[in-house]
């Protein structure tokens, strides 16, 4: 299996019961999945897209993380996601989005 160059992660605050209940889903991180997949797709970039359990900073949120880079980014929405990718592309982080260093 060929591993993809980038890993992006989306909090979609499932909880060990399972249920998507936090502050990532309820302001649409779920959506947001679609929209990274399509726009990554959009621009041949070659990512793999997860949801994923609470990451435990909802006061962020929603929260998306970019591995192997490990940045970490809050309060994303589809204009932040659209610079997000832009600058990913030019191998750079968008330093006003980043909520760890």
């Amino acid at each position: 299996m060929k591993k993809p160059e980038f890993h992006i992660l989306v909090c979609n605050s499932y909880r060990v019961a399972g249920d998507a209940q936090g502050y990532c889903n309820k302001n649409g991180s779920s959506d947001l999945i679609q929209y990274i997949m399509e726009e990554c797709n959009d621009r041949g970039m070659d990512v793999a897209v997860s949801s994923t359990a609470c990451l435990n900073v909802c006061s962020q949120g929603p929260v998306m993380v970019i591995h192997p880079n490990n940045y970490w980014y809050g309060g994303i929405n589809e204009e932040k996601i659209d610079e997000i990718l832009d600058a990913l592309e030019e191998g750079e982080a968008v330093e006003d989005y980043l909520i760890s260093e």
